[in-house]
Order: structure tokens, then sequence, then C-alpha cells
């Protein structure tokens, strides 16, 4: 199977699997107890009228299946619907929230990558009690949640010495990273020791390979064979675990943001569900289902670039 159908393949299945999430997103609220309306009408009693008023205005009345067909027909059009809570279009919303959210998902991936990567090929390559400090101090990262990562660091660095702010997203590039330094060091916590675990497993592994051994008898220098032979074999397994990644950090961002009071769509998905918002919880949870797929989608194209003995649409070698 070629590049090209393997791509087609693959994004007509996950076209598929998105028009199955949409129902599932979009009927998953209606079984919550509670109704928009009884929100809207914040406990007072209502008339016949002005119940049915709002009935028609969000098309309650309607059958389950046709509210289905015509959320799922605006989408398509780009049109989320309403926000209940606050009465302005539900994409306007996204839009003005999407950003820091993005940017802060973007600056924990880097630090992930960043320190995951080099402190899994250091206890990889030095061993001994390099190795042993290495495997402790991850232990204790992938042991921490990222709230309580976010509390412990909001308390000491925020409130304590007074460093980074203690809530805020920030306005303009240079503000949103001193903003957003202390959230994005919370959601990759955890994921830093957990990359840098999986790179370490896959470097001492391909440490021991027979290519790795004829390499060495051939006079290849050491940081070559580490390089060309070690840590370029092993980034199969770490782009599959990167996959896993940022799908953690999409919904891990909604606690990180609670508790920073950053302003971005994790934090308007919580108070949207606490709210009964339906068309704002349906949009922002669709699109992190999309968002999750294409990660996936991403990840299945790379995996034969980075790691020759990956076929297309197979992960086996890689994990």
């Amino acid at each position: 199977m070629n590049f090209v159908r393997f791509a087609a393949r693959r994004v007509a299945e996950m076209a598929a699997t998105l028009l199955v999430a949409s129902f599932v997103v979009f009927g998953a609220m209606y079984l919550a107890p509670g109704s928009p309306a009884s929100f809207l009408l914040a406990g007072r009693s209502a008339s016949p009228e002005a119940l049915a008023s709002i009935n028609a205005q969000y098309h309650l009345d309607d059958p389950f299946l046709v509210r289905y067909f015509r959320w799922l027909g605006d989408v398509l059009q780009g049109d989320f619907g309403r926000s209940i809570t606050y009465r302005t279009d539900v994409s306007r919303l996204l839009a003005d929230r999407l950003p820091v959210t993005l940017f802060l998902i973007a600056m924990a991936l880097a630090v992930v990558v960043v320190v995951g990567l080099l402190l899994g090929r250091i206890a990889a390559v030095r061993g001994g009690t390099t190795d042993s400090a290495i495997l402790v101090t991850t232990t204790f990262a992938v042991g921490t949640p990222s709230f309580v990562a976010a509390v412990l660091l909001q308390g000491l660095f925020a409130v304590r010495l007074g460093w980074f702010p203690s809530s805020g997203g920030g306005d303009g590039l240079g503000d949103m990273l001193w903003h957003l330094t202390l959230p994005s060091i919370a959601l990759a916590l955890y994921l830093i020791g957990m990359l840098a675990r999986v790179t370490r497993s896959a470097m001492l592994e391909a440490l021991d390979s027979e290519h790795v051994t004829v390499a060495r008898s051939r006079g290849v220098p050491e940081r070559q064979v580490i390089r060309r032979h070690v840590f370029r074999n092993s980034l199969g397994t770490v782009l599959t675990t990167g996959g896993l990644i940022i799908s953690t950090l999409l919904v891990c961002t909604i606690l990180v943001e609670t508790a920073f009071s950053i302003g971005g769509i994790g934090q308007l998905l919580e108070l949207s569900t606490t709210t009964k918002d339906f068309p704002t919880v349906q949009a922002i949870s669709l699109i992190i289902v999309a968002l999750f797929m294409t990660v996936n989608l991403i990840v299945d194209l790379l995996l034969p670039l980075v790691d020759p003995r990956v076929t297309l649409g197979s992960r086996e070698a890689a994990v």
C-alpha cells in the first residue's frame, strides 16, 4: 500500500470515527440530570409560555435525531450554536480562548520533549549513579498529578517568591510566556517523567542490539554510535509515546487552566459543564476528539519516516 492510499484510508477512517464521536458527544450531555431550560430559569418558576419560548429557541422539543442532524449540519458550516451561559456564539468564544490553550500546550510540549529526551538519553548513556538519580527524579515526576504540581508551583513561585503571576494568560507574546511558564511546567512534569523513562528503555534496548556491537567493532566513535544507531533507532518508540503525550496534554490542560484561571478552552469546558451549557460543551468536546485523532494520524504517517522497520499502518516494531 503506497503512502497516498494509506493516508487517504486513514483520513476516511478518521472522518467515520469523528461522525460516531459527534453522535456520542451530542447525546452524552442529555443523559446528565437537569436541562438547559432549568439553568436559564435560574430556579425561578416560569409560565408555560415562557418555557415554550425557551424550548423553541433551543429546539429542545424536537426529536433527538432531528436536533442531532441540525447540529451536525451547522457544525460542518462552522456554526457550533449559541452559548446558553454567555449568550454569544460558541465559535466566537472558541476563537477568543483557543489560542491561549494551544500556546500553553505548545509550551508544555516543548518542555516535555527537550527535558524528557535529554534526561532519558543521559540516563541510558551514562548509567550508574546518574541513571539511578534520574530514575528517582522521573518516578517522582510521574507520581505527581498535574493539579498537584500546579498548586505547589503556584504556592512557591507565584505566592511565596512572587517570580511569576498566579493567574491569567497574559497579553502579547512576552507576557504570555511569563504568565504560562508555571502552568506549562505543571502540565509537563508528569509527561517529562514518562518520556524520559520511555527514551531510556528504548535506548538501552538499542544499545544491546547487534548492529550497535558491529558498529563499535568497526571503530565507529561512540558519540556517532549513540547518535546514528542508538538514539535514531529509539525514535519510533518515542514518537509513538508522543501521540499519547499530546493527548494527555489536551485532557490535563483543563485542570491546569482552572488552577491558574487562564481562561482557555479547558477552563471554559469546566465552567460550561457546571452550568450545563450544552452547545459549548459539545463544541469543545468535539474539538478535543478531533485533535486527538489528528495527532494519532500524524504519528502513523511519520513513523515509517523515522523508523525504517515500521511499515505503513503498523506500530508493532515501535512499541
